[in-house]
């Protein structure tokens, strides 16, 4: 019988966090422990190092199946694969959320023998970075209902206000309801709600603050509602962002943790891709950089989501230029992208994966355009075939790119060995002439017209009238220049889950705009996508418990 993820990470013996931060010359005395095996590293030493020496790799995939494709796990096993070449690597992940870990997709830590450890910390409580963030954020919500109820000297519209609560788990529940009830000690009663922590904007700005200052100012500008002049009120009007800023002070420093095989991992910040800009901070990508070579992060979901954002929000606003991009792949993936149900994807099918390469086949060509050469790393699953990873090469052999076959999952980085030195020849040949996607001039709706026609092949993006207003009014008040973040569904190019492979020619129907002053960016609420989402009729918390030895189980 196979070893579980959390049994396989329980039978590894980690090295003293210490001594993995000794490989990138991080000295103890820039560690705040969190245990053995887990450190934050301070800020002041992270910005007393010259800038960027390193190259940068982003991890991205093809559209998420419920067959998987390991995009984690393969960050996981090039950064071992790297390490094992005798390369000075860092790999900088996002921190998981707990409402997928109890919910159906489980932690972020990769799995088999390409996880970060410790597992079950990292993906419960960690170092309490979302604690903070989420309670950074409630305060805010607190501060507004509060001055409401001392006489609302700002004039604050209940009909207009903006800012809704978080907690980090899926809770449908509470997506809409209706506040201070219970008569006149309570406050005003009027319409709120909840968002899952990595949708908020605090969660956003955390990602993509430069240091403690720009963290605060980027609070501040944080937009809460209108007065009935329809004039924006901020976070600073309520002289909230100081406090905000205190709670979030400690959580803003990097934490430091290691794969199986003793590899530095940066673990900081966790945006969803499918809701939000799906990266982990900036801060983390810096000080990687400046103590590396070479550094792999990843991107949440497919490359229409994850990619596109770190590429037109992160890199753009943090001015990083990647070197290369690998986009993962499994048999079985590409299988259900063309069209076989889960249940038959054992089964080998040339024909339904020809159709299934429609879809990766769009990302790589979605890819090209942002100027990064990109390789294909085909996650090799037990059963698939050798006929059926052949039709893979063939494909990416007439496209023209590279493609290597990976084992890490059983493997570790004897699997990714050919990755590691294909990324080596690519990053160090120097072919990528990074560019975004659209210029920041553009017009609002026009970027979301261009991701919409550029990336998701559709037709149009269609809004109402109220919505085309909001754009308009936020580009004539100064943030015509802010990137758009598309929250949509991640199964899908369009905005029904249900089209597989590779759908053109569709409307994308733009739903609802969120201006997020402080994260610098809009986002855009497609199709039915919820910013708060729900759990499944059998969430993985039913099976999560102690055993009689006192050990978790269930994680997975």
């Amino acid at each position: 019988m196979a070893l579980s993820d959390i049994d396989i990470a329980r039978q590894t013996s980690m090295t003293d966090i210490t001594s993995i931060a000794e490989k990138l010359d991080i000295p103890s005395t820039s560690l705040e422990h969190f245990g053995r095996y887990k450190a934050k590293v301070s800020l002041d030493y992270l910005s007393s190092l010259p800038p960027d020496r390193g190259k940068l790799i982003l991890v991205t995939a093809l559209s998420p199946t419920p067959a998987g494709e390991g995009k984690t796990t393969t960050s996981v096993g090039l950064g071992d694969g790297l390490s094992a070449l005798g390369k000075r690597v860092s790999v900088c992940l996002r921190e998981p959320s707990l409402g997928p870990c109890f919910g159906i997709k489980g932690g972020a830590a990769g799995g088999g023998y390409a996880q970060v450890v410790p597992m079950e910390d990292l993906n419960l409580h960690f170092t309490g970075d979302f604690h903070a963030i989420g309670t950074a954020h409630n305060l805010l919500s607190a501060l507004l209902d509060n001055h409401i109820y001392w006489g609302n000297e700002l004039g604050i519209d209940l009909r207009r206000v903006s800012w809704r609560r978080v907690m980090d788990m899926n809770d449908r529940a509470l997506r809409r309801l209706v506040l201070s009830l219970g008569g006149v000690s309570n406050g005003f009663p009027r319409e709120g709600g909840f968002d899952i922590t990595v949708a908020s904007e605090v969660m956003a700005i955390f990602c993509l603050s430069n240091d403690l200052s720009d963290l605060t100012r980027r609070l501040g500008n944080i937009v809460i509602g209108e007065d009935r002049s329809r004039s924006m009120i901020t976070a600073s009007s309520l002289q909230g962002a100081g406090s905000m800023s205190v709670l979030l002070r400690q959580a803003l420093h990097p934490n430091l943790v290691q794969t199986l095989e003793g590899t530095p991992v940066f673990v900081h910040g966790g945006p969803f891709a499918n809701i939000a800009h799906g990266c982990n901070s900036i801060l983390a990508t810096r000080g990687a950089l400046s103590l590396s070579d070479y550094v792999v992060t990843e991107a949440g979901f497919g490359a229409d989501l994850g990619a596109e954002k770190f590429f037109d929000i992160k890199c753009r606003k943090a001015g990083l230029s990647p070197s290369a991009v690998v986009v993962v792949a499994s048999v079985r993936a590409l299988k259900y992208h063309g069209g076989v149900e889960r249940s038959d994807l054992s089964k080998e099918d040339i024909t339904s994966l020809g159709r299934g390469l429609s879809n990766l086949d769009r990302h790589l060509s979605n890819l090209s355009k942002f100027g990064v050469p990109a390789i294909v790393a085909l996650n090799r699953f037990p059963g698939d075939t050798d006929a059926e990873v052949s039709a893979v090469e063939d494909f990416c052999e007439r496209r023209g790119d590279g493609f290597s076959l990976c084992t890490h999952w059983s493997d570790g980085s004897k699997g990714t060995l050919d990755l590691a030195e294909q990324v080596v020849s690519i990053v160090d040949g120097g072919s990528a002439n990074f560019s975004p996607l659209y210029d920041e001039e553009l017009g609002l709706w026009d970027k979301v017209q261009s991701i919409v026609s550029e990336i998701y092949r559709g037709s149009e993006a269609i809004a109402d009238q109220s919505v085309r207003d909001k754009l308009s009014q936020w580009q004539s008040a100064g943030y015509g220049r802010f990137p758009i973040c598309m929250a949509k569904t991640q199964y899908s190019f369009s905005t029904d889950p249900s089209l597989r492979g590779a759908p053109e020619g569709h409307v994308v129907p733009v739903r609802e705009v969120r201006l997020c002053a402080g994260a610098e960016f809009i986002v855009a609420i497609c199709g039915e996508i919820m910013t708060m989402p729900g759990l499944p009729r059998k969430p993985a918390a039913n099976s999560i418990h102690i055993d009689e030895a006192g050990l978790t189980q269930g994680l997975f």
